[in-house]
């Protein structure tokens, strides 16, 4: 598994995996173990998934918004118990369909360990880098999802972002999908330096505090995804 900052090279991320059909949670743990990952538990409903984080203290759960007995929204509602009850655990949900209208509560004062993904994102490498990011306090937003919440064309962004300029706001969105500079530098056709100049842009326009690169980028995240 590829090495990722704040987490001990050499350890195992110890993950919860909620969700209400077997199959798909097997398919999961498995493509986990073939990454490096430990599957401490799982969990078929929200009580089953309080009730294992409790007891193992995953460094990640990873939770189906929509579990029963009702299939609405009882993932969501268990995961903002799960980030009340134990911030130390990052809490990265799943969804069949876009689900954003707790998102902001879920995030509620900062966006460290918390992601949200399609469930078509699970085959692939986003899903395995998501949980690699937020199981070390990072954060994963759907590409799909992002937009949704500021894009381009959203009609009433805060005036925090105001005095970002246009590649300045590209660049914050891809942050907000968990992309290292050189990711954002490879998807947006720059080079590293460029994209480096752009991130230390975006903290002084956004007045962030000078504190570490990691927390700053949490921070300009989380002002990006309040700013709907």
């Amino acid at each position: 598994m590829p090495s990722v900052p704040g987490v001990p090279s050499g350890t195992a991320t110890r993950v919860v995996l909620a969700d209400d059909a077997p199959l798909f949670r097997d398919a999961l743990a498995e493509l986990l173990h073939r990454d490096g990952c430990e599957v401490v538990a799982q969990a078929g409903d929200a009580d089953g998934l309080l009730e294992a984080v409790e007891r193992h203290r995953p460094d990640i759960a990873v939770v189906d918004i929509r579990m029963p007995p009702t299939q609405r929204l009882e993932g969501l509602r268990a995961a903002l118990l799960l980030r009340q009850r134990h911030p130390g655990t990052g809490t990265l949900l799943l969804s069949q369909h876009l689900e954003v209208a707790h998102l902001d509560e879920l995030i509620g004062r900062s966006a460290r360990g918390v992601g949200y993904l399609l469930k078509e994102r699970v085959t692939g490498p986003d899903f395995l880098d998501a949980v690699r990011r937020v199981a070390a306090d990072g954060c994963a937003f759907d590409p799909e999802i992002v937009p949704m919440l500021v894009g381009a064309g959203a009609r009433n962004r805060r005036d925090e972002l105001a005095h970002l300029s246009p590649r300045e706001r590209q660049v914050l969105a891809l942050m907000a999908q968990g992309r290292s500079n050189a990711a954002i530098a490879a998807a947006l056709h720059l080079t590293n330096r460029t994209v480096e100049t752009h991130v230390r842009n975006i903290f002084v326009r956004l007045t962030l505090p000078d504190e570490t690169e990691h927390n700053r980028r949490v921070l300009a995240v989380l002002t990006y995804l309040r700013s709907s």
